[in-house]
């Protein structure tokens, strides 16, 4: 626990993995992919707010206040009961959100261009082990299970995404994404009903897939998930940045490099016939100044072919 006073309280880290992150408490990332949507503030009721598609089949609501902070769902037109619903609890990262979030921006951009239904309604078309491929990919392990249904284990056993292929009714959860040890603020979970368009599972799971860490403040990562992450202070992953950069070649180095080389290469590279006429020509032309002054005359420096445009200096 972190004393209010404590001055590393609100330091910003990057946190790995993502999925053991937690929640920062807002939502931003899960919304921004649709940030150009219609967005609804809602005064009363457990749902706050309320983001639709422009025709309002496609509704992500956030409720701020309880234990399932998102409900994700599809419905065939504004009126309809939902298709599907996908929700995620108060710790789940919103960056997992985002996986969801951005590909029904996809899909209904593609729907309204190609003028059909949309994906986001067809339903499940992939077998499981196409649904989980990000996971397998990514060297997550098919872990035993009961009969009717495939668990996949992430290698730190801290994450994993549970497929239960038993019973009936299109209101049945029948996909569960978890990260962390169980209890009310360290264990993850987004759950699917069964008639969800499998790449959408697949796009939410491709995200907790990925290794990139997430920006939290201390005070936001659990205590009692501190030895399962990796936390990197924000200001000296920025420091270490900064002076692979600075150890980088400038600009100028570039241009001074690219010269020298161009040069060498003018060198080497065969005369051409002009080229030796024109060499031939200034040999004759020194042989002459010095019969006519019988001093040798001052050496040339090595010049590029006059066919080859001067090199530039840099600034």
């Amino acid at each position: 626990m972190y004393a209010p006073d404590d001055p590393t309280r609100y330091q910003e880290v990057l946190v790995s993995p993502m999925y053991l992150a937690g929640s920062n408490g807002t939502g931003e990332a899960g919304f921004a992919p649709v940030a150009h949507w219609p967005h609804q503030y809602l005064d009363e009721g457990p749902c706050q707010l309320l983001v639709t598609s422009p025709d309002q089949r496609i509704r992500i609501g956030w409720f701020g206040d309880d234990f399932e902070l998102w409900k994700i769902s599809a419905a065939e037109d504004a009126f309809s009961a939902p298709r599907w619903t996908a929700t995620f609890n108060h710790v789940t990262p919103a960056e997992m959100v985002a996986g969801l979030t951005a590909a029904l921006v996809q899909d209904y951009d593609e729907a309204l261009a190609s003028d059909t239904l949309g994906r986001f309604l067809t339903g499940p078309t992939a077998p499981w082990r196409d649904t989980v491929r990000p996971l397998t990919d990514a060297g997550w392990n098919l872990d035993g299970a009961e009969l009717g249904t495939v668990e996949i284990i992430a290698p730190d056993d801290q994450a994993g995404i549970l497929i239960d292929r038993r019973g009936y009714g299109s209101d049945r959860r029948t996909v569960e994404l978890w990260a962390g040890p169980p209890g009310w603020g360290t264990r993850a979970e987004a759950t699917f009903t069964a008639r969800t368009p499998s790449h959408l599972i697949t796009a939410t799971a491709a995200v907790m897939a990925k290794s990139t860490p997430v920006v939290r403040e201390r005070h936001q990562v659990d205590r009692r998930m501190q030895h399962l992450v990796t936390t990197t202070p924000v200001a000296s992953a920025t420091s270490i940045a900064e002076a692979q950069v600075s150890r980088a070649p400038t600009p100028l180095d570039v241009r001074r490099t690219a010269v020298t080389q161009a040069v060498h290469r003018a060198a080497r590279a065969p005369r051409t016939a002009a080229d030796l006429r024109v060499m031939a020509a200034q040999s004759r032309s020194t042989g002459a100044a010095q019969k006519r002054t019988g001093h040798p005359a001052p050496a040339t420096s090595a010049r590029l072919p006059a066919s080859s445009p001067a090199p530039r200096r840099g600034r």
